[in-house]
């Protein structure tokens, strides 16, 4: 049981969230990075500043030299004496000679002089209009001006976001997923990442809300202070890139600057992963390391397992199908490198025997090249399961396909790679199969959206089978087969003030406290997963447990279930109606005209 708490301990993290002086106090001016968005921002000002300068004074000198020299050519008026245009009757008729506009010769008919002149002016004047419409359509077209314009509409787009969002960096698969997640929850987040193809994606993918795309690299302070590290609404950074060193870098950043916020990082690498750790990220996710412990819990607990995953799963999410028991005989793993490695290590902590195979090419990294006469030195038709976990979809399916046809009752196991290889898997008939992006997903998702579940689950390994499975039967009776809303709730004055006077009196159990305030006869949507006391924790108590003052709980349920759980909670003639079936007036002045008693009512 004490390995079995470590390493899911290691899935989701100490059961109690780390305090917040916990993480070393760091003196850091918040206040000065937005005025280094800003000054990123107006990059594109000044592109066009330095770009249009010669095009721009070009214009002017050329419309000045035609004003002047307009000024200068003797003309006659309209009794034939000698006479000059002023600067204002020139500047005008040069302004709507320029314009194309064309009133006609002012204040009278020009000489010839002054007619070549203006026609000297109009075609120096198209000259430079020319130069400097060339110059900015030139400009346009510019990379750097259009990526400058692009930044600044970004940055507006951060600047207007008034609720708590989200630092996404990177959009793989795992980011794609936690990203329609967090969408279909309504929430907001702020994507950063350097390829080009999956910056286009993100437009492909319609999410419900404006999500602002930065195109840059993270390891990059600026560019990470432009994407909204110091928004006051940032609630959080994901750094989810395939390259653990941008990660490590993001979570760094992070910490010296916003030494606030939570971080959750993805480190493929454990020497990476132990130096993010040093900057006290809030976790730090092991795609390979998860795969491995998922699988070991899958060994102890089908239904500790099936109850995990739904859990973690987006609000609504189907129930999944429970795995089959998984067979405990001879194990055969299919892959060298870093992947097998820890695998044949965590299948061999649960006392199972397990066969390598491995690579030919020695390279630690590469692990597609797996032959076939090492496939049939495995013996795969005495196998009780097959685990392929080689870095090649490709070479995963052929493994599970000679495995399956040596021996069909064998237990199939692979690590997908590439989430849309996920059907292929399927069609392969694989009983347990998980990709790195899922994992991540999965993980992350329950960590932002339901933080007191970090106290429940750590728990549920020393339940048992039979308390898992009768706990997936109960939520689903009371919750449905989607996944219900998890929150959790303090007996405290402050937070239920109306239940004080039969908390005192210790006349509040669990079910009294799940009956519906429209109808105490039936009950809430909603389940007690778990009551924490004094720091003793009762999991999943029954209803007739009596609660206290100052019991913690955390309830599953509908979202509904939720709001009337706290009318309850904190207004008083409800909870007079749901503890002792009398309704009162709501008012002081009508239960007082009525005689009604608020509160308990004694023999």
């Amino acid at each position: 049981m004490a390995s079995l708490l470590m390493f899911w301990t290691r899935i989701f993290g100490q059961p109690e969230p780390r305090r917040d002086n916990d993480r070393p106090q760091r003196k850091t001016e918040i206040t000065r990075l937005p005025s280094v968005q800003a000054e990123l921002a107006s990059a594109g000002i000044l592109l066009v500043l330095r770009r249009m300068r010669v095009p721009l004074i070009t214009l002017v000198v050329i419309f000045a030299v035609s004003v002047l020299g307009l000024s200068l050519v003797p003309g006659k008026d309209a009794s034939g004496n000698p006479a000059h245009l002023s600067l204002f009757e020139s500047f005008y008729f040069m302004t709507y000679t320029a314009t194309t506009i064309g009133f006609g010769e002012i204040p009278y008919p020009f000489t010839p002089l002054q007619r070549m002149w203006v026609t000297f002016a109009i075609f120096l004047s198209v000259i430079g209009w020319a130069y400097a419409i060339g110059t900015l359509l030139s400009l346009l077209q510019d990379k750097a001006f259009r990526r400058a314009l692009t930044r600044r509409r970004f940055a507006s787009k951060v600047h207007r976001i008034g609720a708590p969002f989200l630092l996404l960096v990177g959009y793989g698969h795992a980011a794609q997923m936690l990203a329609r997640s967090l969408d279909d929850m309504g929430r907001r987040f702020v994507v950063v990442d350097h390829d080009d193809d999956r910056i286009a994606e993100i437009d492909l993918d319609t999410y419900r809300l404006e999500t602002p795309v930065l195109h840059g690299d993270a390891r990059e302070t600026g560019e990470l202070v432009l994407a909204g590290l110091g928004h006051t609404h940032c609630e959080g950074v994901v750094a989810l890139t395939g390259d653990d060193d941008t990660n490590l870098d993001v979570t760094m950043t992070t910490a010296l600057i916003r030494p606030d916020l939570p971080v959750i990082a993805r480190a493929d690498s454990r020497t990476v992963g132990e130096r993010m750790r040093a900057f006290h990220p809030e976790q730090v996710i092991n795609p390979i390391d998860r795969f491995g412990d998922h699988l070991r819990i899958l060994l102890r607990s089908p239904a500790a397992y099936q109850l995990m995953i739904w859990l973690t799963s987006a609000p609504g999410t189907a129930l999944p199908a429970r795995q089959r028991p998984v067979p405990h005989g001879r194990w055969v793993v299919c892959g060298n490198g870093r992947r097998g490695r820890e695998l044949t290590a965590d299948l061999r902590a649960e006392g199972l025997d397990v066969t390598v195979v491995e690579g030919t090419s020695g390279d630690a990294e590469r692990c597609d090249d797996v032959e076939t006469d090492a496939v049939d030195a495995a013996h795969l038709e005495t196998a009780a399961a097959v685990v392929a976990a080689t870095d090649s979809d490709t070479t995963n399916l052929w493994l599970l396909e000679q495995a399956h046809r040596l021996n069909e009752d064998a237990y199939l196991v692979a690590m997908h790679n590439n989430v849309a290889n996920a059907s292929l898997y399927a069609a392969e008939g694989v009983d347990f199969g998980m990709a790195p992006a899922e994992v991540i997903s999965h993980e992350v998702l329950a960590r932002i959206t339901s933080p007191v579940l970090m106290r429940f689950l750590p728990q549920v390994p020393h339940q048992g089978e039979e308390w898992a499975a009768r706990t997936v039967e109960r939520l689903v009776e009371r919750c449905g087969t989607g996944t219900p809303y998890l929150w959790g709730i303090s007996l405290t004055p402050e937070d239920a003030p109306a239940l004080m006077p039969w908390l005192e009196h210790g006349e509040v159990h669990v079910g009294d406290l799940l009956r519906s305030p429209t109808d105490r006869d039936r009950p809430l949507d909603a389940v007690a997963l778990t009551r924490l006391r004094d720091g003793h924790r009762i999991m999943t108590p029954g209803d007739d447990e009596v609660l206290q003052h100052g019991d913690q709980l955390l309830m599953a349920g509908r979202a509904g279930a939720r709001h009337q759980l706290t009318d309850t909670m904190v207004d008083l003639p409800t909870a007079t109606y749901v503890l002792e079936g009398r309704t009162i007036p709501a008012g002081w002045v009508w239960r007082r005209l009525s005689g009604e008693t608020a509160g308990r009512q004694t023999g």
